[in-house]
């Protein structure tokens, strides 16, 4: 049943408000490549002379980014659609300012929106009107939420694309040609300085998100919780260094990247309260 229900929300979210901009993405990206292959960059000079190994893989791994892209895009981010099987403690949103001065007792906190117990580190998304596990933003550009399920697909869906970007930032840059004035120069290269300036501002914006992504992972936090632990219950009261939820880079590392189920955070977060160091 739960398969059937992702299902629905991945084929809903195809003709939803993000077609546009998945549509976009798409057209975009096909578009700069097409203006790399008809200019005269190194990405065409190799075709014409035959050696195809290098445009073919630029053309795989841009595959495989949109891919990434629409794996992220459309799948379900860690939505909360029933109450949870754990025999916890639900609180209302009055009551869960006494967690930190609560003893040892897992609680859960009931969403004001949609009226489901919150796991802790899940938020409620009013775009998508879910509450998401593990929540850490949502996304414009994939218009859906990044949490618990598909975080790692958008960090890996971020780094193939950076490689991408800077292969194709190369081709663009190979491909200008002085010429006798500055007007024949722009009637000459004019598409290829706009793909080449679309391709900068990604790069910066994707290596951004990349190294702040990772930073965020190895200390095992999220988006909302680094800008908004101020707000956050459970944070709070916490110091400016501390993170209930850090069990050091490599092991954060492999959970985010490497463990394929729903983690129980309250056990660690309470785990981490009883074992002070």
């Amino acid at each position: 049943m739960e398969l059937v229900d992702r299902r629905a929300i991945m084929f809903r979210n195809v003709f939803a408000a993000g077609f546009l901009v998945r549509t976009a993405h798409t057209v975009l990206t096909w578009a700069v490549t097409l203006v790399l292959f008809l200019h005269e960059t190194d990405l065409r000079k190799l075709e014409e002379r035959g050696e195809l190994l290098q445009p073919v893989v630029f053309v795989l791994l841009i595959l495989c980014s949109v891919l990434l892209y629409f794996i992220v895009s459309l799948m379900d981010p860690g939505y909360i659609r029933s109450d949870s099987k754990v025999k916890l403690v639900a609180v209302s949103e009055e009551q869960e300012e006494m967690i930190p001065q609560v003893p040892k007792a897992m609680r859960l906190r009931r969403c004001g929106h949609c009226k489901l117990q919150q796991p802790m580190r899940a938020k409620h998304c009013e775009s998508c009107r879910y509450c998401v596990r593990r929540y850490d933003h949502h996304c414009p550009w994939i218009e859906n939420c990044v949490g618990e399920r598909n975080h790692p697909f958008f960090i890996s869906y971020l780094a193939v694309q950076l490689i991408v970007l800077f292969w194709g930032f190369h081709f663009a840059w190979s491909g200008f040609h002085s010429e006798p004035s500055m007007k024949e120069w722009l009637q000459h290269n004019c598409f290829l300085l706009l793909a080449f300036v679309i391709i900068a501002i990604f790069t910066v914006v994707v290596i951004l998100l990349l190294v702040s992504h990772l930073y965020l992972v190895s200390c095992n936090t999220t988006t909302w919780e680094f800008m908004s632990r101020h707000r956050i219950s459970y944070l709070k009261h916490c110091g400016a260094e501390e993170n209930p939820f850090d069990q050091g880079i490599i092991r954060n590392l492999w959970t985010f990247f490497c463990v394929c189920q729903t983690i129980n955070w309250e056990k660690i977060y309470f785990q981490e309260e009883n074992n002070p160091v």
